[in-house]
C-alpha cells in the first residue's frame, strides 16, 4: 500500500533533494518534509536551523515552489509550512498533498522525463518514460479508450459478442429503446466504441470498441493493447498441490474480450451467494447488496484498469475472500475513494457500455456500494492497496465477520474476560490487527465513522493499556499485538457506564491533591499549571508535533546513550513528558529509558521529576531542570 511519507532534509546545499522529495510525495500519496537535518550512517539527526535565518529559507522555498524551472507545479499553501524549535535549532515542516490526476507528473526541472519521481516506501525513485506518459495521458481531457485505433474496423470485433450485448441492452432498457435497432457501427458510436477525430477526420474502433466486443487477437496485437489479459482463478476447495479448481484464461476456444469475460465469471462468482426470496411489488428480487458490491467490485476493475500496463485483470475466488486486481493506479486519493462523490474513471466508454446493460455506477458511489454490501453481512471492510513497480490496484473482499469466531476465542483467552468489557470499535482494532497482521488508522476508517484523530487516541489508548504495541510514532503507526499481552491490572476497574477510564494521572499529574512533595512547592500551584499545562493537557497534535524530535531514536532499533540523551533534554525542555510519553514517542521500553537514561540524567541534575519522592509513580513525568528553577 501507498503511504504517506515524511523525509529529514538539510536544507543548505541540498535543495536537489528537496525538490526530488516534493516531486516523489506530490506523485504518490503526499507526505511531509522536515528541514533542517544532517545526515549520519543509517539515520537522519535533526540539529536545526538558525532562528534568524527563517525567513530567508522560507523566502528560498516560496522562490523555489512558485519558479517553474525548479518544479512545474506548486501544491503546497501557506498553512502547510510550521516552524517549530527542536531544541537544538528550528526545523521547517512542509506539507505535500498528493497531486490530483490533471495535475500529475509534478517534476523537477525542466523536463518532465528525468525529472519526475516516485515516492515507494521509504524511498525516491526516479520515474522511467513510460511511467511519466501514462501520467501525462491519465491527465489529459480525452479518456484513455476513446482513442481511435487506426486500421482496425467491425472485422476485428467479434459479432456475437455484439448481438449478446444487444440483447442485454434490450431487456434492460424500456420497451423501443431507439439503440436497439441501430446498426452495430451506430450502436458503438453511441456507445462509444466507435469514434471520428475531428482534427483528422480519421474514424474507426476505439480502444473501448476492442476491450469490449474486440477478438482477442485483434485486442493483444502489437498495434493495439498487447499486454491486455483477463484470468479467472477458483482456489475453493482445492486438493493438495493443485493449484486452483477453475480457471478462465485465454485459452483458444472463447473470444477474450471484456463482455465475454465477465459473461463467462459472474455466475461462477456469485454461485455461492445466498439469495433470499423476496419481492419488489410483484416481481422476484434474486440479488442481495452482496450481489451488487462484488458486480460493482468486477465492473470498477474493469474499467479503471490502464491496459496499457502488464499483468492484466485478475480475480481470485478463495474459500473466505475475493482478490480482485487490475494495472494501473487510483486516480483518485484513497480518502476521496472513501469518501466517494468523486468521479475519476479511466474508461468512461467502457464505463458507459457496462451501465446501459445495467452493469456499474456513474456518480462516483461505487466504493461505497462495496463497502455497504460487505457491511449488510457484518463482513471485514474490503481493502484497496496500491503497488508500484508495476502499478497494481488491489481489492480484498473477505466474507468473514468483523470479529470472527476463532479470533474472538483467542483474544479473550489473552486478554481475558474484559476482552468483552471493550467498545466495539476497540474490539475490532484488536481483531483488525490478530487477521490481517497489524492495524493503522487508515485501515480503521474503513470500519468507524469516527475522526482520524479520536481513532488515534482509541489505538494509542490500547497501546498504553498493553493491549497493542506500535512500530514507530509517525503518521502511519501500525499497531500490532504483542506476543504476550499483559493489560493493566486496573484497565476495566473504574470504566463509567459509557466504558471510557476516568481520567489519569498521566494526562493531568497534578489532579492528586494528595501525593508527596512535587515540584508545585518551588513553583507555586499556578506556576506549575502554566509549566505543565495542566488545565489543557498535551493534545494529540502537540505530541505529534514532538515526533521529528525523537526521530534519531524511534526510529533506530539501537541508538548510541549520548544520541538517546539528547533526544530526552530536547523533549523535555518547556514542557513535562511522563515516561509513557517519552517511551512511545522513542519507540523504547519504558523501563529501560527510565533506568539506563532517565536516572541517570535526574542524578546529574539536567533533568527533575514531578514527583521526586515517588520516582516510580505511574504517572512520573519529567523536564528539564531550568525548567523547574
Amino acid at each position: 500500500m501507498i503511504r504517506k511519507a515524511e523525509s529529514w532534509l538539510r536544507f543548505e546545499g541540498n535543495q536537489e533533494s528537496l525538490w526530488e522529495s516534493y516531486s516523489a510525495m506530490a506523485n504518490a500519496a503526499g507526505g511531509t518534509i522536515v528541514l533542517g537535518a544532517r545526515e549520519e550512517p543509517g539515520l537522519f539527526v535533526p540539529d536545526g536551523l538558525p532562528r534568524a535565518l527563517i525567513d530567508s529559507f522560507l523566502k528560498i522555498l516560496w522562490d523555489g515552489l512558485n519558479n517553474r524551472g525548479i518544479v512545474n507545479r506548486n501544491l503546497v499553501m501557506r498553512d502547510h509550512i510550521q516552524s517549530f524549535d527542536s531544541g537544538s535549532g528550528w526545523l521547517l515542516s512542509v506539507q505535500v498533498g498528493r497531486a490530483k490526476r490533471n495535475e500529475r507528473p509534478v517534476y523537477h526541472g525542466q523536463n518532465p522525463f528525468g525529472g519526475t519521481y516516485m515516492r515507494q516506501g521509504e524511498g525516491d525513485y526516479r520515474c522511467p518514460d513510460e511511467d511519466v506518459r501514462r501520467m501525462f495521458a491519465d491527465a489529459g481531457d480525452t479518456p484513455a479508450d476513446a482513442r481511435v485505433l487506426k486500421g482496425f474496423g467491425l472485422e476485428d470485433l467479434d459479432e456475437p459478442s455484439l448481438a449478446a450485448y444487444r440483447n442485454l441492452l434490450a431487456a434492460t432498457r424500456p420497451a423501443g429503446h431507439p439503440w436497439v435497432t441501430l446498426s452495430n457501427a451506430d450502436l458503438l458510436k453511441q456507445l462509444g466504441g466507435w469514434r471520428t477525430e475531428r482534427e483528422t477526420r480519421v474514424e474507426g474502433v476505439t480502444v473501448a470498441g476492442l476491450l469490449m466486443f474486440g477478438k482477442h487477437q485483434a485486442i493483444t496485437s502489437p498495434e493495439a493493447l498487447p499486454k491486455f489479459s483477463v484470468d479467472y482463478r477458483d482456489y475453493r476447495g482445492r486438493q493438495p498441490k493443485q493449484r486452483w479448481g477453475d480457471r478462465v484464461f485465454p485459452d483458444g476456444t472463447w473470444e477474450a474480450n471484456l463482455f465475454q469475460f465477465y459473461r463467462r465469471v459472474w455466475p461462477k462468482l456469485s454461485a455461492d451467494l445466498k439469495v433470499p426470496f423476496t419481492l419488489k411489488g410483484v416481481q422476484r428480487v434474486d440479488e442481495t447488496p452482496v450481489h451488487e458490491a462484488l458486480r460493482e467490485a468486477v465492473v470498477n476493475a474493469m474499467i479503471h484498469a490502464d491496459y496499457k500496463v502488464g499483468g492484466g485483470i485478475v480475480i481470485m475466488h478463495h474459500d473466505d475472500r475475493y482478490l480482485i486486481e487490475n494495472p494501473g493506479t487510483l486516480l483518485v486519493s484513497p480518502e476521496q475513494l472513501r469518501r466517494g462523490a468523486v468521479s475519476e474513471c479511466r474508461n468512461e466508454s467502457l464505463q458507459r457500455m457496462f451501465f446501459m446493460i445495467g452493469i456499474g455506477e456513474q456518480a462516483g458511489s461505487g466504493f461505497a456500494r462495496i463497502q455497504g454490501g460487505w457491511k449488510s453481512q457484518h463482513w471485514r471492510a474490503p481493502r484497496m492497496t496500491t503497488q508500484h513497480g508495476p502499478d497494481r490496484v488491489r481489492l480484498d473482499m473477505p466474507m468473514v465477520s468483523l470479529i470472527p469466531e476463532d479470533a474472538f476465542t483467542d483474544l479473550r483467552n489473552r486478554v481475558g474476560s474484559a476482552f468483552e468489557r471493550l467498545d466495539e470499535r476497540e474490539r475490532v482494532a484488536l481483531a483488525t490487527a490478530w487477521i490481517e497482521g497489524d492495524v493503522t488508522n487508515t485501515r480503521m476508517q474503513d470500519f468507524v465513522a469516527d475522526h482520524p484523530a479520536d481513532i488515534t487516541k482509541m489505538l494509542r489508548g490500547l497501546v498504553s493499556n498493553g493491549l497493542l504495541e506500535h512500530d514507530n510514532q509517525r503518521r502511519w503507526t501500525r499497531y500490532k499485538l504483542p506476543a504476550v499481552i499483559v493489560p493493566r491490572p486496573d484497565l476495566f476497574s473504574a470504566r463509567g457506564v459509557d466504558g471510557n477510564s476516568p481520567q489519569s494521572g498521566v494526562d493531568s499529574p497534578l489532579s492528586d491533591a494528595n501525593s508527596p512533595r512535587t515540584v508545585e512547592h518551588s513553583l507555586g500551584k499556578e506556576g506549575v499549571q502554566r509549566r505543565l499545562g495542566a488545565d489543557s493537557p498535551l493534545s494529540d497534535a502537540e505530541i505529534d508535533g514532538l515526533r521529528p524530535i525523537a526521530e534519531p531514536v524511534s526510529t533506530q532499533k539501537r541508538a548510541s546513550p549520548e544520541k538517546v540523551r539528547i533526544v530526552m533534554l530536547a523533549l523535555c525542555r518547556g514542557r513535562f513528558l511522563t515516561l509513557e510519553q517519552l517511551a512511545n514517542l522513542c519507540n523504547r521500553e519504558a523501563d529501560g529509558l527510565r533506568d539506563r537514561i532517565l536516572t541517570k540524567l535526574v542524578r546529574e541534575g539536567v533533568l527533575v521529576r514531578l514527583y521526586p519522592d515517588a520516582p516510580n509513580r505511574p504517572d512520573q513525568a519529567y523536564t528539564t531542570a531550568d525548567e523547574a528553577s
